[in-house]
């Protein structure tokens, strides 16, 4: 019976890893489509602002807000200023100035070998040496991804700080959150999160003259399609496999979002899609599998140290990433 649910729960856990990977890359390419003609703030600001309205609304009625503490609600908020504001605000900068959407995704891609850098003097975390050369490994294929990709756009250059201040933010959020004694459950954290870059939204686009949408069929199909995808099923997805899997194998699958986001931008956007990409596609995938093959092996210089049947120390300073 264990051995079936293990399956199970194998089988779910790379389900929700493919659809996270779907979900999150369609963040880039939606509105890739849908700034040609409205401006990306007023995109956002009614993203957001709805979906705000619809979560706040299912909390109330389902109680999930039912005792958490006014210091839990803060901490989640300033998690998603970083995490989805910030974020957000920076990558629909980025498309709306003209950069290809792989590149722009390239943000993602770099962020594993950030964090990996600094779970240790942030988290007390560590990474083992397998899991270091999966995440090179991956790194070199992002790089062939979208090395076709620049200089395609108009893009001015200062605008290519903007996928870089995406990247910082979304870094932060995550090591807020791992770093954070908070516990509130995936529907209360995507609430506070939404609702807190609502209201910002809603202000900046007020006083930017953003507010007022367009009537076209077009516009509020793009508001439903990233209020479903990116924001909730990606969002959702992020936070309950950061609990999951852990940050690393996490991290690991961002590897995997800028060659979807390229492989769509060829077929969907007409950007750059050679054989180069290609090859950077298979990096990144044997990048993922490196990394999660050495995420679900026993910690050797452990097991070595250790008398048999003794268990592990859980000290925070014994713990791996993928274990904390």
């Amino acid at each position: 019976m264990s051995k079936q649910i293990g399956v199970l729960r194998a089988v779910g856990t790379v389900a929700a890893s493919a659809a996270f990977v779907v979900t999150w890359s369609s963040g880039f390419i939606i509105p890739a489509f849908a700034t040609v003609d409205v401006s990306a703030l007023t995109l956002l600001v009614w993203r957001f602002v709805p979906l705000a309205v619809v979560l706040l609304a299912v909390v109330l009625i389902t109680g999930a807000g039912r005792g958490v503490s006014g210091r839990d609600l803060r901490a989640q908020a300033s998690i998603g200023l970083f995490a989805q504001f910030g974020y957000c605000v920076a990558v629909y900068g980025s498309v709306a100035a003209g950069i290809a959407t792989g590149t722009v995704a390239l943000i993602d891609a770099v962020q594993p070998l950030v964090v990996a850098v600094l779970v240790g003097p942030v988290l007390g975390l560590r990474v083992r040496g397998s899991q270091w050369v999966g995440l090179g490994v991956g790194a070199v294929g992002v790089l062939l991804v979208v090395r076709s990709q620049f200089g395609s756009s108009a893009a001015p250059l200062v605008a290519y700080l903007l996928p870089a201040v995406a990247m910082v933010c979304l870094i932060v959020g995550t090591l807020l959150q791992r770093k954070s004694s908070v516990e509130t459950g995936v529907l209360l954290t995507l609430t506070v999160h939404v609702t807190v870059t609502a209201v910002l939204l809603l202000v900046i686009a007020a006083v930017a003259g953003a507010l007022t949408p367009p009537s076209s069929a077009s516009f509020w199909l793009a508001v439903v399609l990233t209020a479903v995808f990116p924001t909730l099923a990606a969002y959702g997805l992020y936070w309950w496999l950061l609990r999951r899997v852990g940050i690393t194998a996490l991290q690991a699958l961002l590897f995997l979002i800028a060659p979807t986001t390229s492989l769509a931008g060829g077929m969907l956007l007409g950007e750059p899609l050679t054989l180069v990409t290609v090859i950077g596609f298979v990096l990144c995938g044997i990048g993922v599998a490196v990394v999660l093959i050495g995420d679900s092996r026993p910690d050797d210089d452990d097991r070595k140290t250790r008398p048999d049947g003794v268990r592990p120390r859980s000290r925070p300073e014994h713990r791996t990433v993928e274990a904390w």
